[in-house]
C-alpha cells in the first residue's frame, strides 16, 4: 500500500474466520504444537474484501500514523 505522502506499507491481512480454519488445518496437520500457536497477521478484519479493507484502513489512519497502531513489521524501511 502506498499512501500520498509516500509512505508504503506492506500488510498481512486475515480474517476472523481464517484463523479459525488455520487452528484447526494446524491441530490436524501437527504444525505448530497442533495448533497451540498461530503466527498472527498485522491485521485481522471481517472479511477479505476491498470495501472492509479500505474502511479498516481509513479508521486505522484516522487515530495516527500506522506506525503506531499496527504492528511494527508493516513499515518498509528499505529505500
Amino acid at each position: 500500500m502506498d499512501l500520498q505522502d509516500g509512505r508504503h506499507y506492506g500488510i498481512n491481512v486475515w480474517t476472523f474466520k481464517y484463523l479459525e480454519s488455520s487452528i484447526k488445518q494446524d491441530a490436524e496437520s501437527g504444525e505448530n504444537l497442533n495448533g497451540f500457536y498461530q503466527t498472527p497477521p498485522d491485521l485481522f478484519v471481517k472479511e477479505l474484501t476491498r470495501d472492509c479493507i479500505e474502511k479498516t484502513i481509513a479508521d486505522l489512519l484516522e487515530k495516527g500514523n500506522l506506525e503506531d497502531v499496527l504492528n511494527p513489521t508493516v513499515i518498509d524501511n528499505e529505500k
